[in-house]
């Protein structure tokens, strides 16, 4: 869902709530990682305080999550982490992208996260200057679908890694369950 917030305008700062900070640690995600790339978020909707992590996008917007939602303050769009790289890292969403980090599978490459599959074509301009497209896609019909319109544009530049989670919906539930271990 996505949220126009009402006045007060959105609050940001740095993520300190506890429950916040729990439900990364449930999530296997390290609360210091999380710190660099997340905000806590403050907002009003329909006359309700929220708070929740919040992951920014290249328009302004956030995409938030807490334990009780998953969506996006307005307006949504990718994200990306440009680090001058000819290899481009793509994820569906920040918690699979977070999830790579923790797994410590980073060496400096780009990454861009779409915060929707339905915001692939927006990430075409992105794309199509990277020589290397590494897809951490969702193991699912979407994440199918999406890999497969990603191969027709870009054909042998586009790897998919999602063997390496094979046995599970996505990089995060992998990171969750490797070794029956949370991180």
């Amino acid at each position: 869902a996505v949220i126009r917030t009402e006045f007060p305008p959105v609050r940001g700062g740095e993520l300190t709530h506890p429950a916040l900070l729990r439900y990364l640690q449930e999530r296997g995600i390290n609360t210091d990682l999380a710190r660099l790339e997340c905000k806590e978020l403050h907002f009003i909707h329909n006359g309700k305080p929220y708070f929740a992590i919040g992951f920014p996008n290249v328009a302004g917007g956030f995409e938030v999550r807490n334990r009780f939602f998953k969506g996006s303050l307005s307006p949504k769009d990718i994200s990306l982490i440009d680090n001058g790289s000819d290899t481009c890292n793509l994820f569906e969403g920040f918690i699979d992208y977070l999830s790579w980090m923790v797994l410590g599978l980073g060496c400096g490459d780009d990454y861009l996260v779409l915060n929707s599959v339905a915001l692939l074509e927006r990430s075409f301009t992105v794309l199509d200057r990277y020589e290397k497209i590494n897809c951490y896609l969702d193991r699912d019909e979407a994440g199918r679908r999406t890999l497969e319109v990603l191969r027709k544009r870009y054909g042998n530049r586009i790897e998919d890694c999602s063997a390496l989670y094979k046995g599970f919906k996505d990089l995060n539930e992998y990171l969750q369950n490797r070794d029956g271990a949370v991180g």
